[in-house]
C-alpha cells in the first residue's frame, strides 16, 4: 500500500483537493449528499477512502462536465485521461518499478466505480487500457515491461485489447488470425472486430494462432502502431461508449518481431482469460458507478418533480422502486468487491466469482439505470439529462468481456464439476 500513500500524497500537493464534495451535479439539480445506506465508502480503509475521494473529485470536475459533449461529438478525451494518469490511474494494478501504482484489485474496483460516475465510456476505456498494461507487466519479460509499461502508465501511449474477431466472439478459442514464424518475425494476417481505441491507440495486445486448432494454438503478440501491414476499418457508429473510438483492426502480412511475443508460444489463450477475469470486475465496477449516479439522480428528481399536486417522493410506489434500486446497488457492490478480493488472493473460486459479479452486476445495474430513466419520465429520454447516457453506455456491459450467457456457462460448469 506504499504506492497508494504516494498517490494520495501526490494528489494533496496537486490541484485536486480531496476535501471537495463527492456529490455530482447534473441537470441543475440541487447538490445533495450521499445517503448513508448506499455510501460507497462503507467498509473501506482510511487509505482507500482517500483515493476514492480523489477519483470522485476527478470525475465530478474533469469528466462529468464534458460527458455529454464527448458522447455527442464522439471525442476521445486524450488529455483528460493523461490527467487521470497523473493521479496514478493509467496503471492502477501495474507494478511500481515500471511506473504503475501497485494497487490491489479491490482498490482498482473502487477507483473505476468512482470515475464512472463522471463518464462510463471514458472510464471503461481506461479499464481496458489498464488491463493491457497489466498483461504486459505480468507476462512480459523485463525488456518488454521496461519498453511498454512506463508510457502506458503515464498514458503517453494508449493500448487496445484484440481478441474478438468477426467470426469468433463468445467462442474465442476458434479465432483465425494467424501468425506464421519467418526468421525473427511473425507474419500476422487476419482481422479483429469491435476493438476499443482501434486506430487511435499505440499498442495492440493481439491474440493470434501460431499453432493448431483450439486454445493451445494461440499466442499473444504486442503490435505497435505504424507497423507495416497494420490497418484499421471505419469508425463504428455505436449506441453508447461514444467517447472511445471502435474499429476493426486488420493485419495484412504484418511483420511483428519475435521479441514482441508475450509469454511462451501457445500461452496466449491463458493470458487472454487471465486478463478477462480482471476485466470482468473492472466492467462491473463501471456499471456500479453508473447505477450509483442514477440512483442519486432519480432520488433528486423525485424530490423536485411534482405531479397531482405533490412531489414524486410522496408516491409510495416510487419510494418502493427507489428502495429496490438502492438495495440492488449495494448488493452488486458487495459482490464485485468479494470477487476482487478473491482474484487478488488467487483463490480457487475467483474465476466463478468474477463471472458471477459480471453477470449479476451488469444486469442489475442496467435495470437500475433504466428504472431511473423511467422515474424521470419524458425528461429521461432527453439528451439534456445524464440518465439516458448511463443507460446507453452500460447496455454493452452485458455483452463484452464475455457475454452474460457465457458467464452463466462458466458458473454452471464450476458447480457441476465440483459436484
Amino acid at each position: 500500500m506504499a504506492a497508494a500513500r504516494a498517490l494520495v500524497r501526490g494528489v494533496r500537493l496537486g490541484s485536486y483537493s480531496i476535501g471537495r464534495s463527492r456529490s455530482l451535479i447534473f441537470n441543475s439539480v440541487q447538490r445533495r449528499g450521499i445517503a448513508a445506506c448506499i455510501d460507497p465508502s462503507i467498509g473501506l480503509t482510511d487509505e482507500q477512502k482517500e483515493f476514492q475521494k480523489v477519483a470522485f473529485d476527478f470525475a465530478a470536475n474533469e469528466m462529468a462536465p464534458h460527458m455529454a459533449e464527448w458522447d455527442q461529438k464522439e471525442i476521445f478525451p486524450v488529455e483528460t485521461m493523461r490527467k487521470a494518469a497523473q493521479l496514478g490511474f493509467g496503471g492502477i494494478y501495474v507494478n511500481p518499478d515500471v511506473g504503475g501504482s501497485g494497487l490491489s484489485r479491490l482498490d482498482t474496483s473502487i477507483i473505476f466505480e468512482a470515475l464512472s460516475t463522471g463518464c462510463v465510456s471514458t472510464t471503461a476505456y481506461i479499464s481496458i487500457h489498464n488491463m493491457c498494461a497489466w498483461m504486459i507487466d505480468t507476462f512480459g519479460n523485463n525488456e518488454q515491461r521496461e519498453k511498454f509499461c512506463p508510457d502506458l502508465c503515464s498514458m503517453q501511449k494508449f493500448a487496445s485489447y484484440c481478441l474478438t474477431e468477426p467470426g469468433s466472439g463468445s467462442d474465442a478459442a476458434s479465432l483465425l488470425t494467424s501468425a506464421k514464424l519467418q526468421g525473427d518475425h511473425y507474419i500476422l494476417n487476419g482481422s479483429k472486430a469491435f476493438i476499443s481505441g482501434g486506430g487511435d491507440t499505440d499498442v495492440y495486445v493481439v491474440m493470434c494462432r501460431t499453432g493448431g486448432k483450439g486454445p493451445k494454438g494461440i499466442s499473444c503478440l504486442v503490435v505497435e502502431k505504424g507497423t507495416p501491414g497494420l490497418n484499421f476499418g471505419k469508425k463504428e457508429k455505436k449506441v453508447g461508449w461514444n467517447s472511445q473510438p471502435t474499429r476493426a483492426v486488420i493485419f495484412e502480412d504484418c511483420a511483428v518481431p519475435v521479441t514482441n511475443q508475450l509469454g511462451a508460444e501457445g500461452q496466449g489463450f491463458n493470458i487472454a482469460m487471465k486478463g478477462l477475469n480482471g476485466g470482468r470486475i473492472n466492467i462491473a465496477s463501471c456499471s456500479l458507478g453508473a447505477a450509483h449516479a442514477s440512483v442519486l439522480l432519480a432520488r433528486d428528481h423525485m424530490c423536485v418533480r411534482k405531479q397531482f399536486g405533490e412531489t414524486l417522493s410522496n408516491s409510495q410506489f416510487l419510494q418502493f422502486k427507489l428502495a429496490e434500486m438502492a438495495t440492488k446497488l449495494v448488493a452488486s457492490r458487495l459482490l464485485v468487491r468479494q470477487a476482487a478480493v478473491a482474484l487478488q488472493e488467487g483463490r480457487p473460486e475467483a474465476v466463478s466469482l468474477c463471472s458471477m459479479a459480471k453477470l449479476f452486476v451488469t444486469d442489475e445495474c442496467f435495470s437500475i439505470c433504466n428504472q431511473a430513466l423511467q422515474i424521470h419520465g419524458g425528461y429521461g429520454y432527453l439528451k439534456d439529462y445524464a440518465v439516458q447516457q448511463y443507460v446507453r453506455d452500460i447496455r454493452v456491459h452485458q455483452i463484452l468481456e464475455g457475454t452474460n450467457e457465457v458467464m452463466r456457462m462458466i458458473i454452471a460448469r464450476s458447480l457441476l464439476t465440483e459436484s
